[in-house]
């Protein structure tokens, strides 16, 4: 299996980068992300985006792949009640859309930390 992981860089998204880097059926696994996770691994490659909005300069990179999990994400904390949504639904609609163009038969797994803020001092945002 070939996986994409988003967001590798961050607290869920570090998880899973780890649990699919020690499976045994994941092959390969692709970070695409802002920047870079840090992790070396000889079934690790990175492909940094900086904007997944502006894919098309890097889709030759994201074909023959059979899951994405999208950890990617931002803290509400501080951001408008009109950019929130725009930022975590229309960014993750994008990139989901853009990959199962390339890989129609792909399994495409959101994966939140619901609630989760590694100061434990998280407020929830109610929209």
């Amino acid at each position: 299996m070939r996986v994409f992981i988003t967001g590798a860089t961050g607290m869920v998204g570090e998880g899973v980068l780890l649990e699919c880097l020690g499976h045994p059926t994941v092959e390969r696994v692709m970070s695409v992300s802002r920047r870079s996770c840090g992790e070396k691994h000889p079934k690790l490659t990175e492909c940094i985006i900086p904007d997944f909005l502006q894919l098309d300069a890097y889709l030759g990179q994201l074909n023959g792949y059979d899951a994405c999990f999208y950890c990617a994400g931002v803290s509400s904390a501080g951001m408008n009640d009109a950019d929130y949504p725009h930022v975590i639904y229309g960014t993750t609609l994008h990139f989901a859309q853009s990959l199962a163009t390339l890989n129609p038969a792909m399994t495409f797994v959101y994966v939140s930390g619901s609630h989760t803020d590694s100061s434990e001092r998280a407020r929830l945002r109610m929209r």
